[in-house]
């Protein structure tokens, strides 16, 4: 390695410490005061970093905000993403609870920093515009779940495959932020096996 590739790589390495102690510095911030408290300023003071430094990274908390978003909700995405083939209604139903069952745990277990992600959607557009891109991601691979099943028999074919993965999705959605801000009044299990039988018996062929 020469000098020049050297010089690139220290720099680059910097780079990853500096960006990694902003992120660890806001969630910091956003589980002790919450979003809207916290300020950049605060930030940059936490990470032990200067106002330049800082703004080559992110142009603000709602930056911040999103990347640490971006970091929790791809275990959602990825579990979207889990290829759905049932050839039974009784299959589909096993598959469907077990997200349902992963989906509303992943919640549970991210519950702090879910927290600070229902306050600051309310409060900035650009991290309300980041969740309605993750919203739209999950809802286009629930469609083509349900397309599948349309497609293979198993599914009933006059309902439109997106309006009902709308409907799927904003069901769990809601059940998640219950989860969340600790108003659930039943287990997540119990929660999983009702949505589901509901949607499965109302969507698919017996």
């Amino acid at each position: 390695m020469n000098d020049k590739e050297s010089n690139i790589d220290g720099r680059s390495l910097r780079s990853i410490i500096t960006r990694k102690k902003l992120l660890d510095a806001s969630r910091e911030l956003f589980y002790e005061i919450g979003f809207e408290k916290t300020t950049i300023s605060q930030i940059i003071k936490r990470a032990k970093t200067g106002y330049g430094t800082a703004y080559v990274h992110f142009k603000g908390k709602d930056d911040i905000l999103i990347m640490l978003m971006e970091t929790v909700m791809q275990e959602f995405l990825v579990m979207a993403e889990t290829p759905f083939s049932p050839s039974t209604k009784e299959e589909a139903k096993q598959l469907v609870i077990k997200q349902v069952t992963a989906f509303l745990n992943m919640a549970e277990s991210n519950k702090k920093i879910m927290e600070v992600f229902s306050e600051a959607i309310s409060l900035s557009p650009s991290v309300n515009s980041k969740w309605n891109e993750i919203r739209q991601a999950n809802i286009h691979f629930i469609t083509k779940d349900i397309t599948y099943a349309q497609n293979n028999g198993l599914a009933r074919t006059d309902l439109k495959a997106e309006l009902v993965a709308r409907f799927w999705f904003f069901a769990n959605e809601n059940y998640q932020w219950d989860i969340v801000r600790n108003v659930n009044t039943a287990t997540i299990e119990e929660i999983a096996w009702t949505l589901t039988t509901m949607y499965i018996d109302g969507l698919y062929l017996n």
